[in-house]
Protein backbone atom coordinates (compact mmCIF):
# COMPACT_ATOMS: atom_id res chain seq x y z
CA UNK A 1 0.00 0.00 0.00
CA UNK A 2 0.89 3.95 -0.72
CA UNK A 3 1.25 4.48 3.28
CA UNK A 4 1.63 8.13 2.81
CA UNK A 5 -1.55 8.53 1.11
CA UNK A 6 -2.71 6.98 4.84
CA UNK A 7 -2.34 9.49 7.58
CA UNK A 8 -4.53 12.52 6.02
CA UNK A 9 -7.17 9.90 4.31
CA UNK A 10 -7.66 8.24 8.25
CA UNK A 11 -7.56 11.51 9.72
CA UNK A 12 -10.97 12.54 7.51
CA UNK A 13 -12.40 9.69 7.62
CA UNK A 14 -11.60 8.63 11.96
CA UNK A 15 -12.96 12.54 12.87
CA UNK A 16 -9.38 13.16 14.57
CA UNK A 17 -6.80 15.17 14.03
CA UNK A 18 -4.14 12.81 14.68
CA UNK A 19 -5.37 9.93 14.25
CA UNK A 20 -4.45 6.76 16.12
CA UNK A 21 -4.98 4.06 14.12
CA UNK A 22 -2.78 1.51 13.03
CA UNK A 23 -2.32 -0.43 10.05
CA UNK A 24 -0.58 -4.08 10.57
CA UNK A 25 0.13 -6.04 7.85
CA UNK A 26 -0.66 -10.01 9.15
CA UNK A 27 0.78 -12.92 6.49
CA UNK A 28 -0.88 -15.83 6.80
CA UNK A 29 -0.75 -19.05 4.17
CA UNK A 30 -3.75 -20.81 3.07
CA UNK A 31 -2.99 -24.59 1.90
CA UNK A 32 0.84 -23.00 1.56
CA UNK A 33 0.24 -20.14 0.00
CA UNK A 34 0.88 -17.00 1.16
CA UNK A 35 -1.54 -14.17 1.87
CA UNK A 36 -1.15 -11.14 3.68
CA UNK A 37 -4.11 -9.04 5.05
CA UNK A 38 -4.32 -5.90 7.02
CA UNK A 39 -4.65 -5.45 11.07
CA UNK A 40 -6.49 -1.88 11.75
CA UNK A 41 -7.49 -0.54 14.92
CA UNK A 42 -7.03 2.61 17.27
CA UNK A 43 -4.52 1.97 19.56
CA UNK A 44 -5.53 4.47 22.27
CA UNK A 45 -8.30 2.09 23.13
CA UNK A 46 -7.06 -1.23 25.34
CA UNK A 47 -10.41 -2.29 26.34
CA UNK A 48 -11.25 -5.87 24.35
CA UNK A 49 -12.97 -4.41 21.76
CA UNK A 50 -15.27 -6.43 19.33
CA UNK A 51 -13.72 -7.74 15.76
CA UNK A 52 -14.94 -7.46 12.17
CA UNK A 53 -13.61 -9.56 9.69
CA UNK A 54 -13.68 -7.12 6.28
CA UNK A 55 -13.76 -8.46 3.09
CA UNK A 56 -12.74 -5.95 0.02
CA UNK A 57 -14.52 -4.72 -3.23
CA UNK A 58 -12.40 -6.40 -6.12
CA UNK A 59 -9.86 -4.41 -6.09
CA UNK A 60 -8.54 -6.57 -2.41
CA UNK A 61 -5.77 -5.20 -0.02
CA UNK A 62 -5.30 -1.32 -1.13
CA UNK A 63 -5.23 2.33 0.27
CA UNK A 64 -8.55 2.58 -0.50
CA UNK A 65 -9.76 -0.33 1.39
CA UNK A 66 -7.93 -0.09 4.56
CA UNK A 67 -9.16 3.27 4.75
CA UNK A 68 -12.73 1.93 4.51
CA UNK A 69 -11.83 -0.43 7.15
CA UNK A 70 -10.50 2.49 9.23
CA UNK A 71 -13.84 4.25 8.85
CA UNK A 72 -15.43 1.24 10.33
CA UNK A 73 -13.21 0.61 13.01
CA UNK A 74 -13.33 4.28 14.60
CA UNK A 75 -12.80 3.18 18.30
CA UNK A 76 -15.28 1.05 18.21
CA UNK A 77 -13.89 -2.88 16.60
CA UNK A 78 -10.83 -4.86 15.20
CA UNK A 79 -11.07 -4.94 11.56
CA UNK A 80 -8.78 -7.51 9.51
CA UNK A 81 -9.06 -6.81 5.65
CA UNK A 82 -9.04 -10.37 4.27
CA UNK A 83 -6.56 -10.97 1.40
CA UNK A 84 -8.45 -12.87 -0.80
CA UNK A 85 -6.66 -13.15 -3.89
CA UNK A 86 -2.95 -14.61 -2.17
CA UNK A 87 -0.09 -12.25 -1.83
CA UNK A 88 1.32 -12.10 -5.54
CA UNK A 89 -2.35 -10.55 -6.74
CA UNK A 90 -2.67 -6.96 -6.33
CA UNK A 91 -4.62 -5.89 -9.29
CA UNK A 92 -4.00 -2.12 -10.39
CA UNK A 93 -7.02 -1.87 -12.73
CA UNK A 94 -10.08 -3.08 -13.24
CA UNK A 95 -9.26 -5.56 -16.02
CA UNK A 96 -7.07 -7.33 -13.63
CA UNK A 97 -9.97 -7.04 -10.72
CA UNK A 98 -11.92 -8.41 -13.07
CA UNK A 99 -10.25 -11.35 -13.46
CA UNK A 100 -9.48 -11.88 -9.61
CA UNK A 101 -12.70 -11.67 -8.44
CA UNK A 102 -14.35 -14.12 -11.28
CA UNK A 103 -11.90 -16.72 -10.82
CA UNK A 104 -12.76 -16.31 -6.53
CA UNK A 105 -16.66 -16.00 -7.59
CA UNK A 106 -16.73 -18.64 -9.44
CA UNK A 107 -15.46 -21.34 -7.03
CA UNK A 108 -17.85 -20.63 -3.74
CA UNK A 109 -15.78 -23.28 -1.77
CA UNK A 110 -12.61 -21.61 -2.51
CA UNK A 111 -14.18 -18.07 -1.39
CA UNK A 112 -15.77 -19.61 1.73
CA UNK A 113 -12.75 -21.23 2.39
CA UNK A 114 -10.31 -18.15 1.96
CA UNK A 115 -12.73 -15.94 4.10
CA UNK A 116 -12.89 -18.46 6.81
CA UNK A 117 -9.40 -18.21 7.14
CA UNK A 118 -9.32 -14.75 7.27
CA UNK A 119 -11.75 -15.02 10.68
CA UNK A 120 -9.12 -17.61 12.21
CA UNK A 121 -6.53 -15.35 11.28
CA UNK A 122 -8.71 -12.33 13.10
CA UNK A 123 -9.19 -14.64 15.84
CA UNK A 124 -5.56 -15.35 16.47
CA UNK A 125 -4.21 -11.39 17.43
CA UNK A 126 -5.55 -11.70 20.60
CA UNK A 127 -1.52 -11.10 21.24
CA UNK A 128 -1.59 -8.03 19.05
CA UNK A 129 -4.30 -5.93 19.93
CA UNK A 130 -7.38 -5.94 22.76
CA UNK A 131 -9.97 -8.20 21.40
CA UNK A 132 -12.55 -9.83 22.22
CA UNK A 133 -13.01 -13.22 20.05
CA UNK A 134 -16.57 -13.98 21.71
CA UNK A 135 -17.83 -10.67 19.46
CA UNK A 136 -16.76 -11.20 15.86
CA UNK A 137 -19.25 -10.32 13.08
CA UNK A 138 -18.18 -9.72 9.23
CA UNK A 139 -18.59 -7.04 6.55
CA UNK A 140 -17.85 -6.59 2.62
CA UNK A 141 -17.73 -4.04 0.03
CA UNK A 142 -19.32 -4.59 -3.78
CA UNK A 143 -17.42 -7.96 -4.39
CA UNK A 144 -16.59 -8.29 -0.42
CA UNK A 145 -20.16 -8.46 0.39
CA UNK A 146 -20.61 -11.27 -2.10
CA UNK A 147 -17.76 -12.82 -0.36
CA UNK A 148 -19.62 -12.20 3.60
CA UNK A 149 -22.68 -13.84 2.67
CA UNK A 150 -21.00 -16.72 1.46
CA UNK A 151 -19.32 -16.87 4.43
CA UNK A 152 -22.56 -16.59 6.27
CA UNK A 153 -24.07 -19.42 3.98
CA UNK A 154 -20.90 -21.95 4.96
CA UNK A 155 -22.58 -21.53 8.56
CA UNK A 156 -19.70 -19.50 10.14
CA UNK A 157 -20.27 -18.59 13.57
CA UNK A 158 -20.00 -15.31 13.72
CA UNK A 159 -22.35 -12.85 15.48
CA UNK A 160 -23.79 -10.86 12.34
CA UNK A 161 -22.66 -10.33 8.41
CA UNK A 162 -23.00 -7.02 6.59
CA UNK A 163 -22.73 -6.58 2.95
CA UNK A 164 -22.31 -3.46 1.76
CA UNK A 165 -23.66 -2.93 -2.06
CA UNK A 166 -22.47 -6.06 -2.74
CA UNK A 167 -24.12 -8.92 -4.92
CA UNK A 168 -26.31 -11.19 -3.86
CA UNK A 169 -26.74 -14.65 -5.97
CA UNK A 170 -25.79 -18.04 -5.02
CA UNK A 171 -25.37 -21.08 -6.45
CA UNK A 172 -27.07 -22.68 -3.79
CA UNK A 173 -29.43 -20.93 -2.18
CA UNK A 174 -30.56 -24.50 0.20
CA UNK A 175 -27.11 -23.45 2.18
CA UNK A 176 -29.15 -20.38 3.79
CA UNK A 177 -30.27 -22.55 6.39
CA UNK A 178 -26.90 -23.07 7.59
CA UNK A 179 -26.68 -19.18 8.15
CA UNK A 180 -26.57 -18.83 12.36
CA UNK A 181 -27.02 -14.84 12.74
CA UNK A 182 -28.41 -11.75 11.64
CA UNK A 183 -28.02 -10.79 8.29
CA UNK A 184 -27.97 -6.98 6.73
CA UNK A 185 -27.78 -6.16 3.18
CA UNK A 186 -27.30 -2.51 2.40
CA UNK A 187 -28.00 -1.86 -1.81
CA UNK A 188 -28.08 1.01 -3.65
CA UNK A 189 -31.78 1.05 -4.84
CA UNK A 190 -30.61 2.42 -8.65
CA UNK A 191 -27.47 -0.25 -8.62
CA UNK A 192 -27.77 -1.87 -12.08
CA UNK A 193 -24.84 -4.38 -11.00
CA UNK A 194 -28.11 -6.34 -8.85
CA UNK A 195 -30.58 -6.71 -11.06
CA UNK A 196 -34.12 -7.20 -9.62
CA UNK A 197 -34.26 -11.27 -10.29
CA UNK A 198 -31.11 -10.98 -7.55
CA UNK A 199 -33.18 -9.76 -4.96
CA UNK A 200 -36.57 -11.26 -5.76
CA UNK A 201 -34.10 -14.59 -5.38
CA UNK A 202 -32.17 -13.32 -2.18
CA UNK A 203 -35.43 -12.55 -0.71
CA UNK A 204 -37.04 -15.84 -1.34
CA UNK A 205 -33.82 -17.64 0.23
CA UNK A 206 -33.88 -16.15 3.34
CA UNK A 207 -37.59 -16.47 3.89
CA UNK A 208 -37.42 -20.44 2.87
CA UNK A 209 -34.44 -20.62 5.55
CA UNK A 210 -35.93 -18.25 7.86
CA UNK A 211 -33.03 -16.07 8.78
CA UNK A 212 -32.93 -13.32 11.05
CA UNK A 213 -31.97 -10.87 7.56
CA UNK A 214 -32.69 -7.11 6.57
CA UNK A 215 -32.50 -5.84 3.16
CA UNK A 216 -32.54 -1.85 3.08
CA UNK A 217 -32.48 0.08 -0.33
CA UNK A 218 -31.06 3.80 -0.68
CA UNK A 219 -33.05 5.79 -2.86
CA UNK A 220 -30.56 7.72 -5.71
CA UNK A 221 -27.99 5.05 -4.64
CA UNK A 222 -26.37 2.98 -6.91
CA UNK A 223 -23.00 0.44 -6.77
CA UNK A 224 -19.89 1.29 -4.89
CA UNK A 225 -21.86 3.93 -3.05
CA UNK A 226 -19.84 4.10 0.26
CA UNK A 227 -16.71 4.38 -1.78
CA UNK A 228 -15.09 8.43 -2.73
CA UNK A 229 -13.30 7.49 -5.32
CA UNK A 230 -16.23 5.88 -7.13
CA UNK A 231 -17.09 8.49 -10.04
CA UNK A 232 -19.28 6.71 -13.19
CA UNK A 233 -22.81 8.55 -12.90
CA UNK A 234 -25.08 6.51 -12.92
CA UNK A 235 -23.06 2.69 -12.24
CA UNK A 236 -20.18 3.38 -9.56
CA UNK A 237 -20.81 6.60 -7.94
CA UNK A 238 -20.39 7.79 -4.26
CA UNK A 239 -23.21 8.67 -2.07
CA UNK A 240 -22.00 10.71 0.56
CA UNK A 241 -25.37 10.38 2.77
CA UNK A 242 -26.10 7.08 1.82
CA UNK A 243 -22.88 5.61 2.93
CA UNK A 244 -23.37 7.36 6.29
CA UNK A 245 -26.44 6.20 6.99
CA UNK A 246 -25.10 2.46 6.02
CA UNK A 247 -22.21 2.74 8.46
CA UNK A 248 -24.76 3.67 10.92
CA UNK A 249 -27.33 0.69 10.19
CA UNK A 250 -24.11 -1.72 10.70
CA UNK A 251 -23.37 -0.07 13.73
CA UNK A 252 -26.70 -0.46 15.08
CA UNK A 253 -26.67 -4.21 14.04
CA UNK A 254 -23.91 -5.22 15.86
CA UNK A 255 -24.47 -3.06 18.78
CA UNK A 256 -27.65 -5.20 19.15
CA UNK A 257 -25.61 -8.64 17.79
CA UNK A 258 -22.62 -8.38 20.64
CA UNK A 259 -25.15 -7.29 23.46
CA UNK A 260 -26.73 -10.70 23.13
Amino acid sequence: MKKSLLPLALAGLVGVAEAAVVMKPVPYEIDGEAFEGVLIYDDAITTPRPGLLMVPNWLGVTDDSANKAARAASDKYVVFMADMYGKTVRPTNAEEARAAATMVRGDRPLMRKRAQAAVEVLKAQTAQVALDTSKLGAIGFCFGGGAVLELARSGADLKGFVSFHGNLDTPNPADAQNIKAPVLVLHGADDPTVPAEQIDGFVAEMSAAKVDWQLVSYGGAVHSFTNPLADVPGRNEYHPLAAARSFKAMDDLFSETFAE
